[in-house]
């Protein structure tokens, strides 16, 4: 940090055995909460000693401290607390500075077994849980990291196992960066399943191997690409469109006129990774056009900030967006 107006901000925690935890182990937490938030962040035993400097040093020493005091509260009710809880508080109260973050990692989503119990790391991401949940169509727009295929899964995968839906359906367009199916090697079966491997990693992320092996030869969950919708209704079935900024027009209406009685569908897509040739239009971007003021649908923008990867992707696109900004 440059020299200039310093502010230095004291918290003294309670008990030094949840104040160690809030740390973590040889203070990682402590120096992730630093470098996220451009302060200096020390301990002495069981307090901590914020000091920042230059250009907004009040709202970021402000930010640190709150980070601090709610992840300590969450810790104190017995929740564990990991790095990557430390970088999302800090997403979330840069965002909305008067939001509590022990509410955004409240309302857990359970993935159908005892496995693995999944909760909202952002705002967005709790809106979006919220919008599949009331609404029959969701589009969820925004990079990749942000969760968007993962929680859709996660929530097909729940809503599955409640009997809310009979079956699973998981689609993909096979298209990629410059590569076409027939260059790849064996029969259809193998061309198109490295397009959706990304859908089986969520799946068995959250079900038992065999399991998902079982229900795929039962049909109650089904990974295929998109071309293989046409001419189907689904009924009763929870259905997820990956990669959507990938579709044509055209595809897009095929899969939306897909939906029977009792389904709902979730449509994910990255509209700065367009692979389409460059004569084609993309059918989440037309969509999005048409269907913002449908009721029934729901859309849901993601940024950056929702990345719940590894912090460096963040800061990757980040440096991407402003390089197109500069139109280079």
């Amino acid at each position: 940090m440059s020299e200039g107006k310093a502010l230095t901000t004291k918290l003294e925690f309670d008990d030094g055995r949840l104040a160690s935890q809030l740390f973590g182990p040889q203070n990682t937490h402590l120096k992730l909460l630093g470098e996220r938030l451009d302060v200096r962040v020390e301990s002495r035993g069981a307090t901590v000693i914020i000091r920042a400097e230059d250009h907004d040093a009040e709202a970021r020493a402000e930010i640190a401290a709150k980070v601090l005091t709610q992840l300590y509260a969450m810790i104190r009710a017995g929740k564990s607390v990991y790095a990557q809880d430390v970088d999302f508080a800090c997403r979330v109260l840069e965002r909305q500075p008067s939001a509590d973050v022990g509410n955004v990692f409240k309302t857990d989503l359970f993935a159908g077994t005892a496995r693995k119990a999944i909760a909202p790391k952002s705002l967005n991401q709790r809106e979006y849980l919220q919008a599949i949940r009331e609404s029959d169509l969701t589009f969820a727009v925004g990079p990749a990291g942000t969760g968007k295929t993962y929680l859709a899964v996660a929530m097909a995968v729940g809503a599955l196992s409640r009997r809310e839906v009979k079956r699973i359906v998981l689609t993909r367009p096979a298209v990629e960066a410059g590569e076409k199916l027939g260059f790849l090697p064996g029969d259809m079966a193998e061309k198109i399943n490295p397009y959706l491997r990304p859908l089986y990693d969520a799946l068995h992320d959250m079900l038992d191997f065999n399991k998902v092996g079982e229900l795929q030869e039962t049909g109650v969950i089904e990974v295929a690409p998109l071309a293989f919708m046409r001419g189907r209704t689904l009924n009763d079935a929870f259905v997820i469109l990956d990669e959507a900024q990938n579709t044509t027009p055209e595809q897009m209406k095929m899969f939306l006129t897909r939906l029977g009685f009792g389904s709902r569908a979730v449509v994910t897509g990255d509209v700065t990774q367009i692979d389409l040739p460059s004569h084609a239009r993309s059918g989440l971007l037309h969509a999005r056009r048409i269907l913002t003021d449908v009721k029934g649908i729901s859309f849901v923008d993601f940024d950056d900030r929702d990345v719940v990867r590894h912090p460096l992707v963040g800061r990757i696109v980040q440096a991407y967006d402003r390089f197109e900004e500069r139109g280079e």
